[in-house]
């Protein structure tokens, strides 16, 4: 099983980049996570916003490997613990299918892409930097790791 984390948005600072590879190179190869960067659309003063979603979720739309379970992060998704989380990862090695994990850009995410989503996974009530978000997802996923093979790194109650 694979877990693809496309996200919108290229030329990452070298801080994201260092801490998303370091919690993704932790990972058990039966659990490899693979980012996958979308080239974000050109943002002018009087860009039409709405359309420009819409082009990078076609973009992150044609970007889903075929079979997969697509999860699309939006505020407005269910929030789940880091337990819980350890317990969606342990559905999806059961599973066998890879994962998609769909990260918009400034706007957030197209209408299609929220349609086309099997599940749609809130990280906060708040709204992060779209950088922040893919260390968080590549931690919280390395952290569920941790749960499910009782590894010391996740510490919790």
């Amino acid at each position: 099983m694979r877990i693809h984390l496309l996200a919108v948005g290229t030329k990452m600072p070298a801080w994201v980049v260092t801490a998303t590879e370091d919690y993704l190179a932790r990972m058990p190869a039966h659990c490899q996570v693979l980012v996958r960067e979308l080239a974000a659309e050109k943002r002018t003063k009087s860009s039409d916003l709405h359309r420009i979603c819409e082009l990078e979720g076609e973009k992150l739309l044609a970007a889903i490997p075929t079979g997969s379970l697509v999860i699309a992060l939006d505020v407005l998704g269910k929030a789940w613990s880091t337990e819980q989380l350890a317990g969606q990862v342990d559905q999806w090695l059961a599973s066998g299918q890879d994962v998609a994990l769909l990260v918009g850009g400034p706007e957030g995410l197209s209408k299609a892409c929220l349609q086309r989503a099997d599940l749609k996974w809130s990280l906060s009530a708040l709204t992060f930097p779209h950088p922040l978000v893919r260390i968080i997802v590549a931690e919280q996923l390395f952290r569920a790791w941790s749960i499910l093979s009782n590894h010391p790194y996740h510490r919790g109650g």
